[in-house]
């Protein structure tokens, strides 16, 4: 199973500003005064050493990640902008005339997490079959809805592909092949569901838009058993933990800190924040990064939970 973010911001895309791409070819052109760098070779080795918000970047498409098994059935989940590449990677691999089988699964229907859907273009091809998986019974509306006009100038309706809207309780498996899927409800406005996914033997939880409340013990042990043993949890890490508590308590997203310490109670493998605020740039993303591996190394002395900061291109493979 392999695990691809295509969209990991929040709230609204967001791209690098040309005063941000000056400041990493500063900041790189700095480290490589005293280097003689006269072939391509050591320009590219020179490159590769440089930390990540240098010589990359987080990315700012909205939420939309993959997972890849060996069945032929695609497995998405939620329809970011970051939708859009990852039609266009899925066309380039497999081409426009063989009718391919979608299934994207929603953790709910505000527009960050729909945008991509009308530009996603497996959609306007004739033969595929697209199941959409929700737990909101809107969603059909809030998808024809973002596609009416005069929002935008194609319709739902003229849609070659074959869309069908899933309705799902919390807890219903969803069987696709040997994949195994089901929901649990999150704290969010409008609700939010997070989805767990197994299959041959490992376990992917995406709990996005999620608002965790430190003193709801019953809550916590709730999500302690959703993630329960996961080798992968993608979490909201939007805010600060003092921001999640205080100024933006009931906004419907959460911590770092918290994604650490429900992972630990869970003995879950890997944490991926995810949702990143938009107005946070690359610089502040990798210190959120570094400071959530240093909180972990403190929180548990035998630390065993690896954590990664997601970007547009991460690839896990499990």
């Amino acid at each position: 199973m392999k695990i691809r973010f295509w969209g990991t911001r929040g709230s609204i895309p967001c791209s690098l500003t040309a005063t941000e791409v000056r400041a990493k070819i500063i900041a790189a052109l700095q480290g490589a005064k005293d280097l003689n760098l006269d072939q391509d070779d050591k320009i590219l080795a020179y490159v590769d050493s440089l930390d990540f918000q240098t010589q990359g970047s987080f990315g700012g498409h909205t939420s939309c990640v993959q997972v890849k098994t060996a069945q032929k059935e695609h497995i998405i989940f939620d329809m970011g902008s970051g939708a859009r590449p990852l039609a266009g990677s899925i066309l380039a691999e497999q081409g426009k005339q063989t009718a391919q089988t979608y299934h994207i699964f929603m953790s709910h229907l505000h527009w960050d997490h729909i945008m991509g859907f009308p530009f996603f273009t497996p959609v306007y091809l004739p033969g595929n079959h697209i199941f959409i998986h929700s737990c909101h019974d809107e969603a059909e509306f809030a998808f024809r809805r973002q596609m009416a006009s005069p929002s935008f100038p194609v319709d739902f309706s003229d849609l070659e592909a074959k869309v069908e809207f899933c309705w799902h309780p919390p807890g219903e498996v969803v069987q696709i092949g040997d994949v195994e899927v089901y929901a649990k409800k999150q704290l969010h406005s409008g609700d939010s569901y997070g989805w767990r996914l197994s299959y041959q033997g490992k376990s992917l939880v995406y709990s996005t838009d999620s608002e965790h409340k430190i003193e709801d013990i019953a809550e916590r042990e709730a999500f302690t058993e959703f993630f329960k043993a996961a080798d992968v949890v993608i979490f909201d890490a939007m805010y600060s933990l003092t921001d999640a508590i205080s100024v933006k308590a009931d906004w419907g997203h959460s911590s770092n800190i918290l994604g650490i310490e429900l992972c630990h109670a869970a003995a879950a493998k890997q944490l991926v924040l995810f949702h990143h605020e938009p107005v946070h740039n690359d610089a502040k993303i990798a210190k959120i990064l570094q400071q959530s591996q240093d909180y972990a190394r403190l929180y548990s002395e035998d630390n065993q939970l690896i954590i990664h900061s997601a970007y547009d291109g991460l690839e896990i493979e499990l």
